[in-house]
């Protein structure tokens, strides 16, 4: 395995308690080669004192952000990159953490897939005590989308991280999250879905999590489902790509109406 050098972003807000865990995954990790690159995102808890007791850690303290969790997550990522000097982008949110050799299978997947340009991993679902394991979903082109690999279980080669980020980024759909358009991006644009099939990185549920938002079938699931269709109407559109309407969308678009 060559010796390719990884740069972690982290995206935090508010996440001082989940900090110990993330950052201690990452000092635990089996392959060496990495660089970890904090965005505090304005806190208003005790993050910047805590992550400021790690070493080797670039730290970027952000001053200003708007009310959209969403753009404030993808500027985040934006900002932390502009700071990264590895071949390959890892994501980490500050509330999540990895398996100890989750770097090295990501490094061993790439030089193994040369072609890939964006690989997700499989995470294990942490709610309070609770763990649950996803499997991979052997029906990914079967729906308008695939299953959703939370962002902290995307990593994307260094080279095309700009061009992916000027597909995906516009200024609508608030609710559409970064690593929803990655997974769209990489379904209909690359048309090559690569999963590391391995469980590798602890996705944290909480009820102070923004997820918690939009439980199963409560009328902010269906606003933002409505959104991720429309998000995929623009998207494939404006990317010259055939859009039909599904059995799906206009459910949705008729339940928004009533909800609204």
């Amino acid at each position: 395995m060559t010796n390719t050098k990884v740069s972690i972003l982290i995206a935090n807000y508010n996440g001082e308690k989940f900090i110990p865990d993330c950052i201690n995954s990452l000092k635990e990790q089996t392959y060496k080669n990495i660089e970890v690159i904090f965005f505090d995102d304005f806190s208003k808890d005790n993050s910047i004192n805590e992550i400021k007791k790690f070493d080797n850690i670039k730290i970027i303290e952000n001053k200003k952000k708007t009310n959209m969790g969403s753009f404030n997550q993808m500027n985040a990522y934006k900002q932390a990159f502009e700071l990264s000097t590895g071949e390959i982008i890892l994501f980490l949110d500050s509330d999540d953490y990895f398996e100890r050799n989750k770097v090295e299978e990501v490094v061993k997947f790439y030089n193994n897939n040369l072609n890939a340009k964006i690989v997700f991993d499989l995470p294990f679902i942490k709610k309070k005590d609770k763990i649950k394991t996803i499997k991979k979903n052997n029906k990914l082109f079967k729906s308008l989308w695939p299953y959703i690999h939370p962002q902290s279980c995307i990593s994307i080669k260094k080279e095309y991280f700009k061009e992916i980020l000027k597909k995906i980024f516009t200024d609508n759909f608030y609710d559409i999250w970064m690593d929803f358009r990655i997974c769209i991006y990489s379904k209909y644009i690359l048309n090559k879905y690569y999963i590391l099939n391995k469980n590798l990185t602890y996705y944290r549920q909480s009820d102070a999590n923004i997820s918690s938002k939009f439980k199963h079938l409560s009328a902010n699931w269906w606003k933002r489902r409505f959104q991720a269709h429309k998000y995929l109407e623009s998207f494939l559109i404006g990317n010259n790509i055939k859009y039909k309407k599904n059995l799906d969308y206009f459910i949705t678009s008729i339940y928004n109406k009533f909800i609204n």
